[in-house]
């Protein structure tokens, strides 16, 4: 979640903030369990408020 937030200050997209905090947590465990169930519920391409 951290770094999902990280990347949404930078970008302002919740769908393309969600990819690159999968991807960075699945660098580090490559295992399905610890990213796969993050979901985007919503719009994904508006800021939460």
């Amino acid at each position: 979640m951290v770094e999902f937030y990280r990347q949404l200050s930078q970008t302002r997209d919740n769908a393309q903030s969600l990819r690159q905090a999968m991807l960075k947590t699945r660098e580090q465990y490559p295992h399905p369990r610890n990213w796969a169930a993050f979901t985007l519920v919503g719009l994904p391409d508006s800021p939460p408020r």
